[in-house]
């Protein structure tokens, strides 16, 4: 008997034994051409969309002539990497390069990059004073506008490093300059002691709530320190600068230099000149961080793989120690239960309120206290020290070796996916060629700015987060880039 037919759209057949290799690759074009003569600005994408592209957002409401560097531009870029490398398909690598032509574009002189990018420069500040100060909690990176580059969330790491993937891929000399450019704005951005601040150039001029501006304190919050460390050894090892992996040693040794005092060997998300924890925003105290330690311990692992340089084993048992101490609760199974942040000194534990006050230009006032009722997180404390345990063990030579073998390529490596699946994402693309999922947005109005001293009341109780949302149908950078991923297996796979 023939297998059934079934007709999803007038663009794609799909047979009931399953897609082929060319349906797939059909949905992968119909898709990506969507969202590149459709969705995208001038080569760049924010984070959302809704299914009508009348508004968008990235981490924040967004305009029509803005792109988001971190998330939606580079998962987007990446994306059609991933595509290209997996299909040979042409097509592809001209979509990464219009998502490179943009983050190009939006480079600022010395290499690195904003949040995000907007093409129509006179009208951002307004946009700033008009949306991005609305929010009543957090949010403060987007209080006021400096028109510096921020290593936050890895932005300028992630541009360097999709630039550098670009590059190494294809040879083109295009992006050969930006992608010189921006190493060196790396290089420059480093502090002598080897640590970076979270903006550069420096700036100080947002002093507010008492507290001083934090975008030049030496930085860990969001992986900032790791993760320049990581671009740097890949760029050592891929273009062969030795000026890169001498600035990727000085940030591993300022990790070294960075632990705090004896009984409290762990790590703040921020550290004034003084090298002690400092306030980052209003709802970062100064303080040791769980979060921040074991990140920490990773990156010095890896420093220790990298360089085969055992001094950057030595800082991580009094961490793991610290850990184990400070848990306000003990699971059978020897994972623990932390809060977010201990004081500097006595090491009590800091809980982080809301409360019903708000200062004079209407943001909410945070209240501090000591206790072990705010968020708790679950560090698995035997896993880390089964991993240290593995890699203290090894030689140098060893460790060199583990390193070239488990280190993570910029090439895409296929993995493995099932008919069923492709079929299921087939079948989902609309006529348009878009994917329409719930998604969750910012639900403020952003067509009526709030007037003075009256700002977005954006928490959530629910998850004790500055993130109150609204559920939306609506279109995702992030959600393509696995998407496509996945059909791009598939064709792989197909070869």
């Amino acid at each position: 008997m023939l297998a059934a037919v079934l007709m999803v759209s007038q663009f794609h057949i799909v047979t009931a034994a399953g897609p082929n290799r060319k349906e797939a690759l059909d949905a992968m074009h119909h898709a990506a051409k969507f969202m590149v003569e459709e969705v995208s600005c001038n080569g760049g994408y924010v984070w959302t969309y809704t299914t009508d592209l009348s508004r968008q957002w990235g981490e924040a409401p967004a305009r029509k002539t803005q792109v988001w560097v971190q998330g939606g531009t580079l998962d987007m870029g990446n994306a059609f990497l991933d595509c290209w490398e997996a299909t040979n398909d042409p097509y592809f690598l001209e979509c990464a390069k219009k998502a490179a032509n943009a983050l190009v574009y939006g480079q600022h002189p010395l290499g690195g990059w904003h949040y995000f990018i907007d093409f129509d420069k006179p009208g951002l500040e307004q946009w700033y004073r008009d949306v991005f100060t609305n929010f009543k909690w957090g949010m403060e990176e987007y209080r006021h506008y400096y028109g510096n580059c921020t290593f936050d969330d890895d932005v300028s790491t992630g541009a360097t490093r999709f630039l550098m993937r670009l590059y190494i891929a294809t040879l083109d000399p295009a992006y050969k300059e930006p992608l010189d450019r921006a190493l060196n704005f790396i290089r420059t951005a480093q502090y002598p002691n080897g640590g970076w601040p979270q903006r550069y150039p420096l700036q100080y001029e947002f002093v507010h709530d008492g507290i001083p501006d934090y975008t030049s304190f030496y930085t860990n919050n969001d992986g900032v320190i790791p993760n320049v460390i990581k671009i740097l050894v890949e760029a050592y090892e891929l273009l062969g600068d030795e000026r890169n992996m001498e600035a990727a040693r000085r940030g591993m040794d300022f990790l070294v230099a960075a632990q705090g005092p004896e009984g409290q060997a762990a790590w703040a998300d921020q550290y004034g000149m003084d090298l002690k924890p400092a306030w980052g925003r209003t709802h970062e105290a100064p303080g040791y961080m769980p979060r921040y330690t074991v990140q920490t311990i990773r990156a010095l692992q890896d420093a220790w793989l990298v360089t085969g340089d055992r001094r950057y084993l030595k800082p991580i048992p009094a961490a793991l120690e610290w850990l184990e101490k400070s848990a306000v609760a003990i699971r059978p199974d020897g994972k623990i239960s932390v809060v977010d942040r201990y004081e500097y000194g006595t090491n009590r534990p800091i809980l982080r309120t809301r409360s019903n006050r708000v200062n004079e230009e209407g943001y909410g006032i945070w209240e501090w206290s000591y206790g072990t009722t705010g968020r708790i997180r679950t560090i698995n404390l035997p896993d880390l020290k089964k991993e240290y345990n593995r890699l203290v063990a090894l030689s140098p030579e060893e460790a060199r070796a583990v390193y070239a073998k488990e280190r993570q390529s910029m090439r895409y490596t296929p993995g493995k996916v099932t008919p069923e699946e492709v079929e299921s994402l087939i079948n989902s693309l609309d006529e348009r060629g878009a994917w329409i999922e719930e998604l969750s947005v910012y639900g403020m109005d952003i067509t009526k700015p709030s007037p003075p001293g009256v700002k977005w009341d954006n928490q959530n109780p629910e998850i004790d987060d500055d993130h109150a949302c609204d559920k939306i149908p609506g279109i995702s950078t992030s959600r393509f880039r696995k998407h496509m991923r996945t059909l791009a297996n598939y064709v792989a796979q197909a070869k």
